[in-house]
């Protein structure tokens, strides 16, 4: 018995010192234009969200090839529009990595063929998964107030066919150590904001600017400022065609005195945290 003890006080040390080495690092953010994220957590894991890289006007040229953004574990989709999802089957199939979706998108990506269904991952908005285990990543689907078609090549017509992408979704995604970043995806303002603020108290939020399909600035310092509240905001989307005309800017200076620190970063620069 005595035996048992001491190999089950072993086990639990070791299950200690490896969390600890897990949550040892840091979390790093690579902005890469528009949406397209790379999040590399404190235990190591890479996770690339709102893939759009070889035709985004915004990526730099030394990250357009899918080979340059590394190792790559999971990726997350907020919604099926080409701006957010254009480069995730591939990405998927090179790294051989599930694409996970919150809003349903899913089962469009099986159906059409674009991927096949031990690469896709469904769970619900309100759902949480931890896909490295119980002391890994924790990714729950919110509410995002957007648009989400799936536009599709029929390859019996050479036409492009607009289908049903889901609905759109946020995701909050809490690292091992336990700091939380809001990727918001594509959304305008919308009251539940302060609720999904309260509930998960995201330590950065990355959020969208551009304007005409997103908030403008005004609109994301508003829900930033006034709801959301967290320690730092990333502001992304805009820039990448005419109709985003916000700029950070005028994001900074809708924010006013907010404690919150806007990070200003370009497409392939990254931050830690």
């Amino acid at each position: 018995m005595s035996s048992l003890r001491a190999l089950l006080a072993t086990c639990v040390l070791f299950s200690a010192t490896l969390v600890s080495a897990q949550t040892a690092g840091k979390t790093e953010v690579l902005w890469l234009g528009q949406s397209a994220t790379r999040i590399t957590t404190p235990g190591g894991k890479v996770i690339v969200v709102d893939p759009w890289l070889t035709s985004n006007p915004k990526t730099p040229a030394n990250f357009k090839a899918l080979e340059s953004i590394g190792k790559v574990d999971l990726i997350l989709v907020t919604h099926a529009h080409f701006d957010h999802s254009a480069d995730a089957a591939a990405l998927a199939k090179m790294h051989n990595v599930p694409v996970y979706n919150a809003g349903g998108l899913g089962a469009t990506l099986i159906g059409l063929d674009v991927l096949p269904p031990a690469l896709v991952q469904r769970f619900g908005k309100g759902g949480t998964v931890m896909p490295f285990g119980p002391t890994g990543v924790k990714i729950t689907g919110v509410r995002a107030e957007h648009a989400s078609e799936f536009v599709w090549k029929n390859p019996a017509t050479n036409k492009d066919e607009a289908r049903y992408g889901g609905e759109p979704v946020g995701y909050i995604i809490e690292m091992e150590n336990g700091f939380k970043i809001w990727h918001m995806g594509d959304t305008s303002v919308f009251g539940d904001m302060r609720l999904i603020a309260d509930m998960y108290r995201p330590d950065l939020v990355i959020i969208p600017i551009g304007g005409h399909f997103t908030m403008n600035p005004a609109d994301a310092a508003l829900a930033t400022r006034e709801m959301i509240r967290p320690k730092y905001a990333l502001p992304v989307h805009y820039g990448t065609n005419p109709a985003l005309r916000g700029t950070p800017a005028e994001y900074r200076t809708a924010l006013g005195n907010s404690p919150v620190q806007m990070l200003v970063v370009e497409p392939g620069q990254k931050v830690e945290f």
